[in-house]
């Protein structure tokens, strides 16, 4: 059994809160676009990744999902993150720090998810 890729849908009471955090912060472009529609949807992809974003007031409210996003020059994302939209480091991590794990980290968080870049 082969898997490709880990697809994530993550859920927005409102949608541009995401297209902030993906798009403007972290350099995602939208490869599908239904924002319009009355049940807003998109695909943001990045160097191969593929997020689905949704616009579901009730599902962002049982949702609050937090995922890694791996990267091999985790200063150059601090650097721009930092600058650009440090309202989005998260107070419990927002320097780059050596976890006991081995890796380098610093992490993100929005009104809906957390998002831990890391570095190994």
């Amino acid at each position: 059994m082969n898997f490709e890729k880990l697809v994530p849908n993550i859920f927005y009471v409102d949608i541009t809160d995401g297209l902030i955090m993906f798009v403007d912060c972290l350099g995602f472009t939208i490869g599908h676009d239904e924002i319009k529609s009355d049940q807003p949807f998109c695909v943001l992809e990045k160097d191969g990744l593929r997020i689905n974003l949704f616009e579901n007031e009730a599902l962002a409210k049982e949702h609050s999902p937090e995922f890694r996003l791996v990267t091999k020059n985790i200063k150059e994302v601090y650097r721009k993150v930092s600058k650009s939209y440090p309202e989005f480091l998260h107070p419990n991590l927002k320097e780059i720090t050596l976890r006991s794990w081995g890796a380098k980290e610093f992490a993100l968080k929005d009104k809906q998810l957390g998002i831990i870049i890391q570095h190994w």
